[in-house]
């Protein structure tokens, strides 16, 4: 027998055996270039193979391939049982047990906006309030003609108007244009609607203002309402909506479409009328604007003012939101930060 074969024998021998004490990835690929690689032992004892004479060439590259064919297999069998021994201690490492019950989805929910305005309504429903759509793209006349804001009225400028291509034709920049729809759909008989939807104002957005926003308007007509009956019903809003024990105060204000007109704040809710920084240290939180309905407003809804008087009020929903959930920022309403919408 050739030395070259006994040669080939034994490095097989010692590479089994070597290959066998291997106990990382890492190391059957040193013992691969140690034994097989280009600069392995197989390939310093092959180098011999022009030395020998003809008839010996054959045996000694039949015994290299042998040998190179065992090797390998034997590799791919370790590097198969290593990959598995170290997919385990990895998994053994991250502590997983099956056992143990799957972790919860995060649901979603009612976004703030939402949540607000349906409080709103099952709070004014209870008193006899029914929801009455008006629509968000509004005439001119509608939006501000037919709720006693004259051409070049000083009052319109406090409304920076988005204005269409189409002539008076704009976005709605509050919801009381749904006042006249909802009086003209039902006049003359009594009625109490409330208003929610969006309206839009050209406004810089700011910590406390938005461009585009949501409100709820309130209206109720009958035969002898009064302003009593406007306290009452607010009164018991705010008992509802911010809890039991509310107090409310009225402030002298204006607006064209309601004389009297009132802006009305409720107790602070968080300091209780104590003074913190939420209420600027008066003790006291803007909730909404109201008023008795103008005679001239109940004419164009088609009311007789010397037969029916009613009121009507007005709130911004993510204000009643970020008063009852302490929220400073008007623009997180709309920033799609999940942490906001969980927290709050």
């Amino acid at each position: 027998m050739s030395n070259l074969v006994q040669e080939l024998t034994q490095l097989q021998q010692d590479a089994l055996a070597a290959l066998a004490q291997t106990t990382s990835t890492a190391a059957t690929e040193a013992w691969y270039a140690d034994y097989l690689g280009r600069k392995g032992k197989m390939t310093a004892i092959l180098r011999g193979v022009g030395q020998l004479d003809a008839a010996e060439r054959p045996l000694v590259g039949k015994t290299a391939n042998e040998v190179k064919v065992v090797l390998e297999a034997a590799l791919q069998e370790r590097q198969a049982a290593m990959n598995q021994a170290e997919m385990e201690s990895a998994l053994a490492a991250e502590g997983i047990d099956v056992t143990l019950p799957g972790r919860q989805p995060q649901l979603g929910k009612l976004h703030p906006t939402n949540q607000g305005m349906r409080e709103i309504v099952a709070i004014l429903g209870q008193m006899g309030f029914q929801v009455f759509d008006s629509p968000e793209v509004e005439t001119d006349d509608y939006n501000f003609g037919l709720l006693n804001f004259p051409p070049d009225h000083p009052a319109r400028e406090m409304q920076d108007t988005f204005f269409t291509k189409e002539k008076d034709i704009i976005l709605r920049t509050h919801t009381s244009p749904g006042q006249i729809h909802a009086m003209r759909r039902y006049a003359p008989e009594p009625i109490r609607v409330i208003l929610p939807g969006k309206c839009y104002r050209n406004e810089d957005v700011t910590a406390r203002s938005e461009m585009m926003f949501y409100q709820v308007e309130g209206l109720a007509i009958g035969h002898n309402i009064t302003f009593s009956d406007l306290k009452g019903t607010l009164l018991n809003f705010a008992n509802q909506m911010y809890g039991a024990g509310r107090r409310i105060r009225f402030r002298k204000s204006y607006f064209p479409f309601t004389e009297p007109s009132v802006e009305v704040d409720v107790d602070c809710i968080l300091c209780a009328g104590s003074g913190c920084r939420i209420c600027k240290y008066s003790g006291w939180l803007e909730i909404l604007g109201a008023g008795m309905v103008h005679p001239v407003v109940l004419a164009n809804g088609g009311y007789d003012p010397a037969v029916f008087s009613g009121f009507a009020f007005g709130m911004g929903i993510e204000r009643q939101a970020m008063l009852k959930r302490g929220v400073d920022d008007i623009r997180l309403f709309y920033s799609n930060d999940a942490r906001f919408l969980a927290r709050v």
